[in-house]
């Protein structure tokens, strides 16, 4: 393992259900949070406005840093270490969802739902810190 992976993911919390996205990668049917990998000479807010606007044709404020990898965390699909950086974002034009496109299956999931439903390690991660901040008393 030598390289790594940098992911930059956005959160949208809206009317107690979050933004996710529903994908195939490598063959394996993942949920998510919208977002992708950062590309080399990219900042990590260019990037998450560009992978907003390739998935859903969406515009979107960033509201401010909501959590970076603390700990170390091995891709399951290739030989890199991932770090992830997720924002809080809002839509700046109107949104239909669900949503599906060749990107995926976008979609608002009710918070009560996330920690089971999520796939990856790091997004579970934020599930928890999210469902701690936002439904009080269920941890």
């Amino acid at each position: 393992m030598n390289r790594f992976n940098v992911r930059v993911y956005g959160l949208w919390i809206s009317q107690g259900a979050v933004l996710v996205c529903e994908e195939y990668i490598r063959g394996a049917q993942v949920l998510k949070f919208p977002g992708g990998g950062l590309e080399l000479g990219e900042g990590t807010l260019d990037c998450l406005h560009r992978e907003f606007r390739e998935e859903m044709n969406l515009e979107i404020s960033v509201l401010g840093h909501y959590y970076t990898t603390d700990y170390f965390q091995p891709s399951a699909f290739d030989d890199s270490q991932v770090l992830s950086i997720y924002y809080a974002v809002e839509p700046r034009n109107e949104v239909h969802l669900p949503l599906r496109n060749e990107a995926g299956h976008f979609f608002m999931l009710p918070l009560a739902d996330l920690l089971q439903s999520l796939s990856l390690p790091i997004d579970k991660k934020v599930a928890a810190l999210l469902c701690q901040q936002y439904l009080p008393g269920s941890f």
